[in-house]
């Protein structure tokens, strides 16, 4: 059985923290989402694929720590907030 190693991320906005499983796996967790409720569904929604798209990207080896890159997903949390 092959021993997989936690790596945790934690990205300095939004509280997205990210730990991969070191098997091609992980998770990914923030303080992005609002209530569950009908009127937020859209939004949440919005944001569960930001953060599909985040955690691909770090499981692909993708450094998401980079400036770039996190100023990438302050953009896209804002455009989702300006368009929902």
């Amino acid at each position: 059985m092959t021993k997989h190693t936690l790596q945790t991320v934690q990205l300095p906005c939004y509280g997205i923290k990210v730990t991969l499983t070191g098997d091609r796996g992980g998770s990914i967790s923030s303080d992005l989402k609002e209530a569950d409720t009908e009127e937020n569904r859209d939004y949440n929604a919005a944001i569960d694929g930001i953060e599909a798209m985040i955690l691909a990207h770090a499981i692909a080896g993708i450094d998401i720590t980079t400036p770039a890159y996190v100023e990438g997903i302050e953009t896209a949390v804002e455009a989702v907030g300006n368009n929902i």
